[in-house]
């Protein structure tokens, strides 16, 4: 089993390392953030079909849904509410290994079982945040934080 683990940890690194040039191509010559978001959510996705990839912009005061790949998702969140709300308030990246356990959890799909939201920070605030959820408990590491930090920091 650790072996199994170890093995898929790899590949994880691998598809990241493989994705990461891929989507700084993707961006480099694109000053339309919606369409980039659009690309790497759908980018996120299709590497490794994950539950839910997309992002949520900050508005107004809240956030609001923007470029996403997966069901039907909740359309505003508030500040400091849910894990994205949370992400957006301290401003890092936060994992959740059990949704179930998180307080506060704004259940959008009762498929969603583990998350990671990585918020996108420009000039010292944030302007959006990256959200993926797992239909898997315990589906995002460091290996996921790391690489998804890269990611949007290209945003």
């Amino acid at each position: 089993m650790a072996e199994e683990l170890r093995i898929q940890a790899g590949d994880k690194r691998e598809k990241y390392e493989t994705l990461l040039p891929q989507v700084a191509a993707l961006v480099a010559n694109e000053r339309d953030e919606i369409a980039n978001m659009a690309n790497v959510a759908a980018a996120l996705w299709q590497t490794f079909g994950f539950f839910w990839t997309g992002f949520y912009r900050v508005i107004e005061g809240e956030l609001v849904l923007a470029p996403f790949q997966g069901p039907i998702a909740c359309t505003r969140i508030a500040y400091g509410k849910g894990v994205c709300g949370t992400a957006w308030k301290e401003g890092r990246t936060i994992i959740v290994p059990d949704v179930e356990l998180f307080p506060g959890h704004i259940a959008c799909n009762s498929a969603s079982r583990s998350e990671i939201v990585v918020p996108l920070i420009k000039a010292g605030q944030v302007k959006a945040v990256l959200d993926i959820d797992s239909d898997r408990p315990d589906a995002f590491d460091e290996t996921d934080r790391i690489f998804l930090e890269q990611i949007v920091a290209l945003l």
